[in-house]
């Protein structure tokens, strides 16, 4: 087979990349692929997602644009707009797009088109005075002299546009400067060129003689292509000609790998080489696709399995001059064999943008979505069109346009933006803060009363006062009053295992043993006034033991509500989370509520009990009827534990702990003074009362006083 190939310096369409089609097709430059990735990372890269495509009606603006658009959805952006310029031109059409442009909310517009089909359309922009676009081009009219003209400095000032690699072409800058049509009066090509570049006409031209106006403008004979001042002829920049350059060179190394072949080194049949006066298009495409070498700019040139050089490109940047014409400022490049984070390098600060613009544009459907918010796409729009939603109660977002939010964990909560987890506060009722102190201090206080009281009965366990209506059911009072204060300590301080197990079964247990004393106080009232009266079947239940017995099974029957307790669904130490906004409460979860309610219950009826069997006895003949002041003490300790039930309900965290140990004083408080506070009077300041027959009634009537 023979191949007859081809070196392209210019066709960049992708199919000729298809080897099975184009065997023998090589090229020096990058393919439209490269350049359509190139174009949407440089978009990207600027963090524009609202863009505009605009492309020619030919397979390169056609399949550069589909990749293009490919890339941008790839990776989040949306699409605002996208139009084709006709193959055959159509004023209305032309219209159409220019007006689309003009009217949409994307100001960044990429253009995939050669400069021929893009003209027109340019032309009516210019016209529309559609400004403060910023246009990403393509190698295929940026560099066109038909878009450098003053009519769209306005228009396409601040372009950023895509070229092939340039490269020092040695010897090359001298040869054109040399070049004359004066001295080269043969090359109608020279001519033409002259003409153009100058605007004026050559007389050495036989026909321009013939044409030559007055107002025609005569070449005057000095001009030289070093002086011309025009970019796009700058012969650094003449890129399409560093690929031909490459090319050449390219074949040149090649031929030189197939002289220097040698004998059954080479790469044919039986290791054979190529003769060199009779040799095959195919055996010399064969040291041409192979070649490798560096140019004499440092670059490296080689061809890939596709047929294709290693795809770099400038970025230049369209900037308006004092002379009122474009200057191309390179300000970055993309090259594609570097690594990921490397292949496209910009230089910001060397951008001139658009009018009216004088940090980077911003082309977005929607405002991006501040920390703490999330985005929430709108109903048949892009997903660039979307709505910026504050985070839930108890969830954030860290970064800008997040999707969606995420919770704290379960000991971190958001901060008032939103943005961040920050530690919950850890509560519980401390000794530390004022209101722990003060029920510290208030349960001390009434812990001392408590002991002081009982230390007098003790001192004056002898007199009548303490020994009246069982003397040693007032220690017990006294000591279970003592306890039951002393309870409040459990409730304070930071909760463990151990102490929520404790708190509300100690508390119960002996706040009954308290309330059990009370109620065989009130029983023993009532007995000792009624069981004196004959026949009354009292008589035999009157004994030393009755108030013991009592106490013993009206405590039994706590302790064992407390055991089941204990034993089906004991309290546990447990860190709530959710009662109140940012903060961890920690807390004794009381496990079942049932056997809770039970206990308080327990407690009630056995003071309703003691109340009413006071209430009944108040008034039985007796100068220090303790009924009386029992039934002061009941209605306290029931008023209490009644405002207690809807308080505790209605609260939270440490402050349901206050509540309780509040109710446990106050109770205990109210036993004490109303039950010994008169005994405990008599005792210390009328101690001329605290005689038998003050203590039976005789006292009063005998003195007529007291």
């Amino acid at each position: 087979m023979k191949y007859f190939f081809q070196i392209s310096h210019a066709a960049t369409v992708t199919a000729l990349s298809d080897k099975i089609q184009f065997s023998s097709f090589l090229r020096t430059i990058p393919n439209d692929l490269f350049q359509s990735i190139a174009i949407a990372q440089l978009v990207l890269h600027f963090g524009w997602t609202w863009v505009g495509l605009l492309s020619d009606s030919s397979d390169y603006g056609l399949q550069g644009s589909l990749k293009v658009k490919e890339e941008l959805i790839k990776t989040g952006a949306c699409i605002a707009f996208s139009e084709t310029i006709p193959a055959l031109h159509s004023d209305m059409k032309i219209q159409y797009i220019s007006e689309t442009i003009r009217k949409s909310s994307a100001n960044v517009i990429v253009v995939y088109s050669v400069d021929v089909d893009l003209y027109p359309l340019m032309l009516v922009n210019a016209q529309n005075n559609v400004t403060g676009k910023v246009w990403v081009g393509t190698d295929g009219w940026t560099q066109s002299y038909l878009l450098s003209k003053s009519d769209f400095l306005r228009t396409l000032q601040g372009t950023l546009s895509f070229l092939v690699r340039k490269g020092n072409i040695s010897g090359f800058t001298e040869y054109i400067y040399s070049l004359n049509p004066y001295r080269n009066p043969n090359d109608i090509f020279l001519k033409q060129f002259w003409e153009l570049v100058f605007n004026c006409k050559l007389q050495i031209l036989e026909n321009n003689y013939k044409n030559m106006t007055k107002e025609s403008n005569v070449c005057v004979g000095d001009e030289t292509l070093e002086d011309m001042k025009l970019d796009i002829f700058k012969l650094n920049d003449l890129r399409n000609t560093y690929n031909i350059y490459n090319a050449i060179y390219a074949v040149a190394y090649a031929l030189q790998d197939m002289i220097s072949c040698r004998y059954r080194e080479g790469p044919f049949g039986n290791g054979t080489c190529a003769v060199m006066n009779d040799f095959q298009p195919w055996q010399l495409f064969h040291y041409v696709k192979n070649v490798h070498f560096w140019n004499k700019n440092g670059e490296e040139v080689f061809f890939d399995i596709h047929g294709d050089p290693p795809a770099m490109f400038s970025i230049v940047n369209w900037q308006v001059t004092p002379e009122n014409s474009f200057r191309y400022q390179d300000v970055g490049r993309f090259d594609a064999t570097a690594a990921d984070n490397q292949k496209l390098t910009v230089d910001i600060s060397a951008i001139l943008w658009n009018e009216g613009h004088g940090e980077i544009p911003q082309s977005l459907c929607s405002e991006s979505c501040p920390p703490g918010y999330r985005k929430a796409v709108q109903p048949g729009q892009p997903v660039c069109c979307f709505s910026c939603i504050m985070c839930s109660e108890g969830e954030i977002s860290n970064q800008t346009d997040s999707i969606v939010c995420v919770k704290c964990l379960k000991d971190g909560w958001p901060n008032d933006r939103q943005d961040m987890c920050i530690k919950k506060v850890i509560e519980f009722l401390s000794y530390e803060e004022p209101l722990g102190a003060t029920l510290a201090a208030v349960s001390t206080f009434l812990e001392m009363a408590t002991a002081a009281v009982l230390t007098i009965f003790i001192k004056y366990h002898h007199t009548p006062v303490v020994k009246a209506n069982n003397r040693g059911l007032s220690y017990l009072l006294l000591f279970s009053l003592m306890l039951c204060l002393l309870c409040s300590f459990i409730f304070i301080g930071n909760p463990t295992h151990v102490t929520c197990m404790l708190r509300q079964g100690a508390f119960g247990i002996i706040f009954t043993m308290a309330i059990s004393c009370v109620l065989a106080k009130t029983v023993m009232v009532f007995i000792a006034f009624t069981a004196s009266k004959p026949n009354i079947i009292l008589q035999k239940y009157a004994g030393p033991k009755l108030p013991k017995i009592l106490v013993m099974f009206c405590t039994s029957v706590q302790i064992i509500i407390c055991a089941c307790w204990l034993v089906v669904s004991p309290p546990f130490k447990d860190e709530n989370t959710a009662s109140v906004i940012g903060k961890i409460i920690i807390e004794c979860n009381e496990g079942s509520p049932v056997p809770f309610w039970c206990m308080l219950c327990y407690m009630g009826l056995l003071a309703v009990v003691s109340l009413i069997v006071a209430f009944l006895s108040r008034n039985l003949p007796d100068s220090f009827n303790e009924a009386k002041f029992i039934t002061f003490s009941m209605l306290v300790f029931v008023c209490v534990w009644i405002s207690f039930i809807p308080a505790y309900l209605s609260t939270q965290g440490k402050y349901m702990v206050a509540v309780e140990i509040f109710a446990i004083m106050s109770s205990g408080a109210g036993l004490l003074l109303c039950i010994f506070s008169p005994k405990f009077y008599i005792i210390l300041f009328r101690p001329e009362m605290n005689t038998r027959y003050y203590i039976m009634g005789k006292g009063a009537f005998k003195n007529g006083k007291d």
